[in-house]
């Protein structure tokens, strides 16, 4: 399975769509610095995960949630 998950920075609010085959491994290496974008709004939570059976499915979800819609869809989630 294919994870496409949502974090939100705890200090800027700033949110980060992705995938992934794990997303707690993912938001482990946000938070250890491993990502170039991510590692400037350190700490960050997982707050959404949404499964798909392949990659192209996956991308496909992925792309609308950096959408202008999945982005205020995904503001709506953020607790």
């Amino acid at each position: 399975m294919i994870e496409v998950y949502a974090i939100v920075s705890l200090e800027s609010k700033n949110i980060y769509v992705g995938m992934a085959l794990s997303a707690e491994r993912r938001l482990k290496e946000h938070n250890i610095g491993k990502s170039r974008y991510t590692s400037s709004f350190r700490p960050w939570k997982l707050f959404h995960v949404e499964y798909f059976p392949d990659w192209k499915q996956a991308r496909v979800r992925e792309k609308y949630l950096k959408s202008g819609v999945g982005k205020e869809f995904l503001k709506s989630l953020v607790p």
